[in-house]
This record gives structure tokens, sequence and C-alpha cells, in this order.
């Protein structure tokens, strides 16, 4: 029987023990596209934790893949949603020999070797479909796996759907929902809510770098919950993370490398 990376099966410190590869260890110049498998394998290699995006699509699967449409990343065009699995497995993402992958396919690839945080790209429209389907997905996985979301109704419902599982908060600048920028402002008030956050009960957060120290962090902090932040990419990025989170979620260097800025 697979072991449960749970709140009450283990303690956090495995999400927390090494840097998080955003999307992947990403490096366009090299062929490896975000949210690929090139990126994982990559990120794999290097020891690296994994952040990445997933999207519903019209048959009830979870594909891995950031934008809610198709146009900047592939020559293609349309929502992700309004496809199925098996039509978007045949779409290449420009720049590199990868294609869009299903999170079973990822999961598999992953096999538990670094430690995996599966943001749920809500479409703020309903949850129920793309929070069931990665309950599936991830029923069986055998290794350290946390999911997060920027929408608080879609963090209830892999409540809901996967109670064990390991599941986060999504925080923008000063609390602020970056995915949500249509929303109403009573609707966005209430998401970066200090009471919203209470109330989800969430195992950790993950930050914005850009507002570090928040009411959310602080608040995170003093209950004893892991703040990850994102998206850290400069100097001063890393200084905000070394003092006011506990992991980083980076792009655009490799940790480590004797020759990043």
């Amino acid at each position: 029987m697979p072991m449960r990376w749970t709140p009450g099966g283990s303690i956090l410190g495995w999400l927390t023990e090494r840097p998080v590869a955003h999307r992947g260890l990403h490096d366009k110049g090299r062929g490896i596209i975000e949210n690929t498998a090139s990126a994982f394998q990559a990120a794999i290699e290097h020891g690296f934790a994994i952040e990445l995006d997933v999207q519903r699509t019209a048959d009830g699967q979870a594909v891995v893949f950031h934008d809610a449409t198709l146009e900047r990343l592939t020559c293609e065009s349309g929502p992700v949603a309004a496809r199925d699995a098996a039509s978007l497995s045949q779409v290449r993402i420009t720049g590199s020999s990868d294609t869009i992958q299903t999170l079973d396919e990822i999961l598999e690839l992953v096999a538990g070797q670094v430690p995996l945080v599966i943001e749920m790209k809500s479409l703020w429209d309903g949850c129920g479909p793309l929070e069931q389907a990665v309950a599936r997905a991830i029923a069986d996985y055998d290794g350290p796996l946390a999911v997060m979301s920027f929408d608080p109704d879609s963090v209830r419902a892999i409540a809901h759907y996967s109670p064990d599982t390991v599941r986060g908060f999504t925080c923008g600048i000063d609390g602020d929902v970056t995915d949500g920028e249509f929303l109403a402002l009573a609707r966005r008030r209430d998401a970066a809510s200090l009471g919203n956050l209470v109330a989800l009960e969430p195992d950790f957060i993950a930050h914005h770098v850009r507002s570090l120290p928040s009411v959310l962090s602080r608040y995170a902090r003093l209950i004893g919950i892991p703040v990850l932040t994102w998206t850290v990419r400069t100097v001063d990025d890393r200084r905000q993370a070394s003092h006011y989170a506990d992991q980083m979620i980076f792009e655009g260097f490799v940790p480590g490398d004797p020759e990043e800025g």
C-alpha cells in the first residue's frame, strides 16, 4: 500500500528541504520549456522539488499546462478545457520536442524521486471536475506530493475529494489573486483575506516573494504553517525568501551552481 504523505502521517520537512523548480527546471535556450517532461527530468537530475500546473480537459482529465488557452506555448489556439486529453497529447510545445501530457503521465515519470507541488489552475467557474481529476490521478501515488490553488473553493474541493493530501493556498502580491483579474473586487478581497486563510486551514501557503512579509505570511509562520515563496528570480528575491519564507520556488537560475548570479 502506498505511503500517504499526509499532515497526520508525516511531518512536512520534505516540503521545504530543497528548492522547488518553478514549472520544472526549464531553459528555453536549450529547448527545455516550462511544464514539460524535459523540464521535470532536468529538475530530477539536479535533485530539486518540482512545481507544476494542471488544467482540466473536456473529458474530465488533468493535463500539465499553465495557461487556460494554447496560444502562448503552442502553435494552436483556444481553451485547453475545450479539448480532450487525447487531442491535447498531440499538441507540441513550441521550441521543444515535448507535447502536452496528462498528470498521470508526469506522476509516472517522477515516481516519487523528488517532491511535487501541483497547482490547480482554477477557471473560477465552480469547482469539482479538475479537483476530482487530480484526486483520481494522485490516489495511488507513492511519494511526497502537495496540491495548491489561488482559488479557495478549489482548496476546499481537493480537501473533500482527497482529504489525506497535503494542500496549500497560493497568495499573490499582498495576498491578491493573480489568476482572477476578472473577478469582482469583493471576491478578490475575500480570497486575499486573513479570515479566508484561517477558514481554509491549509497545510502550507505559497506566497508571492515581492510582498513578503504580509499579514498572511506572518500568520502562517506564527501558527507553524510552512511558507513557500514564488517566483524567486533575483538576488533580492532570494534575500526576501531567506528572511521570510521556509523555501523558494525559483526559475531562471540553478541554485548551488557556482556560476549563478
